[in-house]
């Protein structure tokens, strides 16, 4: 914890505490001095000393990214948020992990996650789709956290989304850096940044001045906001408090709402000392007026990919289609009872290469109750087996399908179908135990994974496009009467035409036969000589 926050928490403790009397507080460098004498230096001191100097020694200044531009050089990162949360099910406290992605020409946090567990390519994938769209205003927001950039109307901006916009910069992003985390090396991260087409580059092995940025935006945060948290765990014992799990009041959403609106109102608008722009290193700017000005200077290109971005950027899986069963992804099968895969049962597809034969199919491995296959341009639902007809099932992520299949293995179940595995499912989520007796019939452990799962099933939820309601009737009607109304003015617009000129003029000649009649050196052709002009050259000869 830093020393302004120290001596915020003394200020607000002092005054609770004794509110009739006046009681001077130190200054802040007196409190570090003491604290320094109490508790000794701060700080921490660098590891792997040989490895960053041969690192420094290889670093040439012609590698260095001049970044100019939103957009061009967007970093992300994660890191273990230092409050506890509770989840939203059982209420139990639990650590969740941080991910933003940062600007690196303004310091906007242009898009932010929060997870119960380490994050994974695909919620990592999905950051990369939350840069591109534009953040939705909040029930709770006001109109000073609307849409604010020149160069684009808020009511615009509103058209093209589909909702008010809150103001923080969108955009597609060009590059985007990271460290060497293994998520940030899959290949499902790697396809997802070519479906994008964002350029990779990873930041140099020990060298942190690559994600330097990225890293001070994290020490804001907690600066600025984490420490005053009740639940907070801090980096050291000494600041942590007694039992920081008691202390967490904040649950999962509630903590993602208040981030949201911290980013909004406080981050977006906080003056940037030690990131001036070289332009105007004496003014006062915020990443809002950094973004403001590149708007005015080079304009704000809006493009809001389509809902159908979120079934590309999913992990892809190569099977073919069974007369019977569907397919089968993951140990589970899909699409049994599904019309649409009617056509296609037993067929191979069109493609060719690696995968000749086969359909792609994509799931998300936060939720697989269904997969997604796209077929005649329209992506479709394939529901898994398994799933009773009219019945709700919890929902279970890739981790539960491995532990029913392992399950099952140990019983010495050999399901003919999916619908077998389904009680071994129930029995491992605990979905026949009733809510009020899950405390009781669950171990802690049990019930933290259950309620990460969960989350990240709602998560999955929320990333899904709503499916398009069927028009009105009223609708439909409206648009056959626009669709006659057009019709009969272009076919009036033609009457007209006709009349004014009941003679079609010529069509004009070709570019090659204006060439030719324009050309000298051109001899004529044979067929083109009359009788008479001979004649008469041979009879002017003779005579």
């Amino acid at each position: 914890m830093s020393v302004t926050s120290k001596e915020r928490l003394i200020h607000q403790y002092v005054r609770e505490r004794f509110p009739d009397r006046e009681v001077q507080v130190p200054h802040r460098t007196t409190l570090s001095k003491v604290w320094r004498e109490w508790f000794g230096p701060g700080g921490g001191r660098q590891r792997y000393v040989r490895s960053a100097a041969a690192a420094a020694a290889a670093w040439r200044p012609e590698a260095t990214v001049h970044v100019s531009r939103p957009g061009q050089v967007v970093v992300l990162d994660t890191t273990p948020l230092p409050v506890k949360v509770l989840d939203d099910v059982f209420a139990e406290p639990i650590t969740v992990h941080l991910t933003i992605a940062l600007d690196a020409c303004t310091h906007s946090i242009v898009a932010f996650r929060l997870t119960p567990v380490a994050e994974s390519a695909v919620e990592v994938a999905m950051l990369l789709r939350d840069v591109l769209l534009p953040l939705p205003m909040r029930p709770d927001w006001g109109p000073e956290t609307e849409w604010p950039y020149p160069g684009a109307p808020a009511a615009l901006v509103a058209e093209l989304a589909g909702h008010p916009v809150a103001g923080l910069p969108f955009f597609a992003p060009e590059t985007v850096t990271s460290d060497h985390g293994a998520v940030y090396k899959s290949h499902h991260f790697v396809q997802a940044a070519a479906t994008l087409g964002i350029d990779l580059l990873p930041a140099r092995a020990m060298r942190p001045p690559d994600k330097a940025a990225c890293e001070r935006a994290f020490a804001g945060i907690q600066s600025l906001l984490l420490e005053l948290l009740l639940g907070y765990r801090g980096i050291d014992i000494a600041d942590r408090g007694c039992d920081p799990e008691s202390d967490a009041t904040w649950t999962l959403s509630e903590m993602e709402h208040l981030l949201a609106t911290w980013i909004v109102k406080v981050w977006q608008n906080r003056r940037l000392d030690q990131y001036a722009p070289a332009w105007d290193p004496g003014g006062r700017h915020s990443p809002n007026t950094l973004f403001t000005a590149a708007a005015a200077r080079d304009g704000i290109c809006l493009e809001i990919p389509p809902p159908e971005l979120y079934y590309q950027l999913l992990p892809v899986h190569f099977v073919r289609i069974d007369a019977r069963r569907g397919v089968k992804i993951g140990g589970l099968w899909y699409g049994a009872r599904s019309p649409v895969l009617e056509p296609h049962r037993g067929r191979l597809s069109g493609r060719g290469g690696r995968h000749a034969g086969k359909w792609a199919v994509h799931r998300d491995p936060r939720d697989c109750r269904q997969v997604f296959i796209e077929l005649d341009g329209a992506w479709h639902e394939l529901f898994w087996n398994g799933l009773p007809p009219g019945q709700e099932v919890p929902a279970f992520s890739d981790a539960r399908v491995g532990d029913v299949l392992r399950q099952a293995g140990k019983a010495g179940l050999k399901p003919r179908s999916d619908a077998q595995l389904l009680p071994v499912l129930l029995g491992l989520v605990a979905a026949k135990t009733p809510v009020d007796a899950w405390p009781t019939q669950m171990t802690r452990q049990q019930k933290t994974d259950r309620a990460r799962e969960l989350a990240r099933a709602r998560a999955a939820a929320l990333d899904r496009p709503a499916s398009a309601p069927p028009p009105e009737p009223s609708l439909q009607e409206a648009r056959a009467l626009h669709r006659q109304a057009t019709a009969a003015v272009e076919a009036d617009r033609r009457r007209r035409r006709m009349a004014a000129v009941p003679v079609p003029p010529p069509a004009p000649p070709l570019l090659a036969d204006s060439v030719r009649a324009k050309n000298l050196f051109l001899l004529p052709d044979e067929e083109q000589d009359t009788p008479g002009a001979a004649d008469t050259d041979w009879a002017g000869e003779k005579s």
